[in-house]
């Protein structure tokens, strides 16, 4: 299981990855691996904002659907358009081409609260 050490991760298994204002957001390796094959991503949030641990959408596994919960607060900037035909990227490359949602922070401080590679490994077991 790959958990990248430059990335920020969420109890929930989102990871985050910062550009100054502007992150990209995908769901963990580990999380993709506990899904099972992924057959849909469903995200109609672009253009809100909204606050942290809120449903930004919904991933959809061949035996379970899934809610994506933010990790921090952030407008919706755009959607991974590769998605709508290929959402077993997910399953292949999740924290590249794989990734979700395109954000504007708009509370960098709660960045601070989220927790680092060791930390989320320690959280999984791995």
């Amino acid at each position: 299981m790959k958990i990248p050490a430059e990335l920020k991760y969420s109890n929930d298994h989102e990871w985050l990855r910062v550009e100054g204002d502007i992150a990209f957001i995908g769901i963990t390796d580990f999380a993709q691996s506990e899904l099972g094959d992924i057959v849909f991503v469903e995200i109609e949030t672009v253009g809100e904002t909204l606050s942290k641990e809120a449903v930004f959408g919904t991933v959809e596994a061949v035996k379970t659907v899934s809610d994506l919960f933010l990790p921090c607060g952030a407008e919706i900037l755009e959607v991974n358009s590769k998605l709508e035909s290929n959402p077993e990227l997910v399953n292949h490359d999740p924290y590249g081409e794989g990734w979700m949602v395109k954000v504007r922070i708009t509370n960098p401080a709660e960045l601070e609260q989220m927790l680092d590679a060791t930390s989320y490994s320690s959280l999984v077991g791995a």
